[in-house]
């Protein structure tokens, strides 16, 4: 039986986001209702620009486009399931301590359990099993884990019991009830971004769509399909019935580095071919040894590897340089130390700062030489409260202090002390980086030019220059000898994220490198 699901290849930097888009655009400028078109994305960030951009155009009220969701909240909102049922990290937390193990997880930007960030193996095993709709035995054979079976199983049953004895449900419990018993909207119209990371369960999900939908346009790339070990299920998108179209022209992907994706993809056995564009500009590819030669002065870069450990050392070299940058989502100087060498920067120069700021100067100063006993958390001062650095003297314990600098004992009075004399507690590694900073003229509050990730989490990004990191981990290696084509993935991502330079670094010891 042919299904409704029309595919739309987005080969990367082709604009397949933006293709859904504009068929939304168009169907709403037909006359549509928009309350019979569903918009689903794997974020909640990505599915409410959908609806902000349709609510900008046409003059909407968001509440007009009640089914621009992620999958989650919509199974959760048709499955009758009440939000206050729905499972939190602390009950994970309750019910490890019960048993006597750890099953803390840690939730996901859009208030998913997210496997992709959750380190626990046994819950990750239990949810793998039924988002890919297989036996949890079979799951645990598949797993490479030191947990043994008897302890999986005994947490698996338990969970069940508790989820059960409080009426209480994880996030794939959501999908499982919509697609057992959830009412589901009439539809004129529905798309789904991302196609080729969904589920088994998601994809049940789909179908129950496509029974109530005239018609559904799912878009994704099977070349990028980077998260099979998390459930998703490439195969599916790609054997569907229905008919298909490829975008033809990459708006970022240059003509070099085009051409090596190209033998990337090749080797996928795996796949649907795509013949896709360019743009004009040739670009650059230059291949390196030592990444210490990278300039990273203009620009914007992601800097990417298969493994999260090959990419330590390049951080360390960041820093030296006094570069600010993002590792992994988080910035490389964090905001409460970037908060106070700001905030007493503007004490110094007489101006007022938050309660909240002052309080976080005096968690870098020594307890008695600078802040006198009592007065550290500054518990007689609010958050919003606005305070100078007279008033801190005066009435919330911030010693006078003298600091005798060098062999002239010349005397530097607290008004006259930089950040990195007040603050006596700051880390040696943090001054020096500070430092560095301030060389280079980077302003803490920047938005980072310069990105580290792993390559699984660059995925939907770009940048005008990428460094690659080659190596390859050695359980990726050994995964690669039954299943090459996840790792030929993960790299044909790598390299097409950048819109003009690429940097490929080979290995400087005895690591595996991946052929690009």
């Amino acid at each position: 039986m042919e299904t409704k699901i029309f595919r739309i290849y987005g080969p990367p930097g082709t604009g397949k986001t933006t293709t859904l888009l504009n068929k939304v655009d168009q169907a709403l400028s037909a006359g549509v209702d928009p309350a019979h078109i569903g918009y689903f994305a794997f974020t909640r960030q990505a599915a409410n620009e959908a609806a902000d951009r349709a609510c900008s155009r046409f003059g909407f009220d968001r509440s007009q486009l009640p089914w621009f969701r992620t999958i989650h909240s919509f199974a959760l909102r048709l499955s009758g399931i009440r939000q206050e049922q729905v499972m939190q990290p602390e009950h994970y937390k309750e019910l490890g301590a019960a048993l006597g193990f750890d099953l803390n997880v840690e939730q996901g930007g859009d208030d998913v359990f997210d496997l992709s960030k959750n380190n626990n193996p046994v819950i990750s095993i239990i949810n793998l099993a039924r988002l890919r709709k297989v036996d949890l035995r079979d799951q645990y054979d598949r797993m490479r884990t030191d947990e043994p079976w008897n302890k999986v199983k005994y947490i698996s049953d338990s969970l069940t019991e508790y989820k059960n004895r409080f009426e209480v449900y994880d996030f794939t419990d959501m999908l499982e009830v919509f697609v057992k018993e959830g009412f589901c909207p009439r539809l004129a119209l529905t798309f789904i971004d991302e196609a080729q990371d969904l589920s088994p369960l998601q994809w049940d999900v789909a179908h129950a769509l496509e029974k109530h939908s005239e018609k559904i346009y799912a878009a994704g790339d099977d070349d990028q399909a980077i998260y099979r070990w998390a459930g998703a299920d490439v195969e599916h998108f790609i054997s569907l019935n229905g008919g298909y179209e490829v975008l033809e022209q990459s708006y970022r992907v240059p003509a070099s580095v085009h051409k090596l994706a190209e033998r990337v993809a090749n080797r996928i056995e795996r796949r649907v071919v795509k013949n896709y564009l360019p743009k004009q500009d040739v670009g650059h590819v230059e291949r390196l040894s030592d990444p210490s030669m990278i300039n990273y002065s203009d620009g914007s870069w992601l800097v990417l590897a298969q493994a999260a450990y090959f990419l330590n050392d390049i951080t360390h070299e960041l820093k030296s340089r006094g570069h600010l940058f993002s590792y992994r989502g988080r910035r490389s100087i964090s905001e409460a130390l970037s908060d106070a060498v700001n905030g007493w920067e503007q004490l110094r120069k007489g101006k007022q700062v938050t309660g909240r700021t002052a309080r976080t100067v005096y968690s870098y100063m020594s307890v008695g030489d600078r802040v006198k006993r009592g007065f550290k958390k500054l518990p007689a001062l609010g958050d919003d409260e606005l305070v100078t650095l007279d008033e801190l003297i005066a009435d919330h314990g911030l010693v006078e202090f003298v600091h005798v600098v060098g062999t002239a004992k010349l005397e530097e009075n607290i008004r006259d002390c930089l950040w990195h004399t007040a603050m006596d507690k700051l880390p040696s590694a943090d001054r020096a980086y500070i430092t560095a900073l301030l060389r280079r003229g980077e302003k803490f509050n920047a938005e980072p030019r310069i990105h580290l990730s792993t390559i699984h989490g660059s995925k939907g990004g770009e940048a005008d220059n990428v460094v690659l990191f080659t190596g390859v981990s050695p359980a990726a290696a050994k995964a690669a000898e039954t299943s090459p084509d996840d790792l030929h993935r993960v790299f044909y991502v790598g390299i097409t994220r950048t819109k003009q330079n690429l940097f490929l670094v080979e290995p400087q010891d005895s690591t595996q490198a991946y052929p690009i």
